[in-house]
């Protein structure tokens, strides 16, 4: 149930972000200096802004909608890059063990004993804010939950009989690793990558609000958050829209991760009662 209603929040919240800086009137960019500070639905010049407007008079509904597409975008991108690493690494961890192991786990130990944030603020401000190294930078520290889930489910896999009986007949250990371990990680490697995105959305906004993300006059919605501060007294829905809207996507994200996790431990506890 609380998948479904996640699902529907999401997908609502989705469509307006495809389809709202399509419709006219709602340029993120366009400014109107005269409707400054503009509360929600109020009306100026004979425009109705919806959510209001900014210090430069540009509409919220566009720049939240633009602002959203462009979050989800550079997340969905960084889950894919720390994927991709982490579930690599761990089925070489796993399956090869040995040095190739130790040097893999010992470098994911290293970088969770460093907060994921000190490591992102430290090298952002060496290599620059802009969007293709902030998603780098987000995929990259992001790899170790799926090392690590990856490589535990690895070791369980190459003792069983189907990966064995592979591997007496003459399988090669890429071969067993991409026809039998690969398609049993990957669907735990989904539900890790459903909470991550989470985090990663979190994350990339708590750069934004630091100048350390997206970089104006590309909306973001930390950015967004950071700017409203400074009109708090004025319109606090400045900085309320946006923070709502994070509320939304990370809750709906986490309750479709949830969903995940509660339908994969049904699926292993009817497995294990089959005849």
């Amino acid at each position: 149930m609380s998948a479904g209603i996640a699902m529907a929040m999401l997908g609502c919240l989705i469509a307006a972000m495809i389809l709202i800086p399509a419709l006219p009137g709602y340029d993120p960019y366009g400014q109107n200096l005269s409707a400054g500070y503009t509360e929600p639905f109020q009306t100026i010049e004979g425009k109705l802004y919806l959510l209001g407007a900014d210090a430069l008079g540009r509409d919220l509904v566009g720049r939240l909608a633009l602002a959203t597409r462009v979050s989800l975008a550079i997340s969905v991108a960084a889950v894919a890059i720390s994927m991709t690493i982490g579930v690599t690494l761990g089925l070489i961890a796993g399956f090869f063990r040995g040095p190739a192991e130790t040097a893999i786990m010992g470098i994911a130990d290293l970088q969770l004993s460093i907060p994921r944030v000190l490591i992102l603020i430290a090298v952002t401000a060496i290599v620059g804010p802009n969007l293709v190294n902030l998603t780098l930078l987000l995929g990259l520290t992001s790899w170790v939950s799926y090392g690590r889930v990856a490589r535990a489910m690895t070791l369980s896999l190459r003792e069983r009989e189907f990966v064995l009986a592979a591997t007496t007949q003459g399988a090669s250990p890429i071969w067993n690793i991409r026809k039998h371990l690969l398609p049993n990680v990957m669907p735990q490697m989904v539900i890790v990558g459903s909470f991550e995105l989470g985090q990663i959305i979190i994350l990339e906004a708590s750069l934004s609000y630091l100048g350390l993300g997206i970089q104006p006059p590309l909306p973001s919605l930390g950015l967004m958050i950071s700017e409203g501060q400074t009109a708090l007294e004025i319109n606090p829905w400045l900085s309320v829209l946006p923070g709502m809207v994070i509320f939304i996507v990370v809750a709906g994200v986490q309750f479709i991760s949830q969903g995940f996790t509660a339908e994969g431990a049904d699926a292993r506890t009817s497995a294990m009662a089959a005849p």
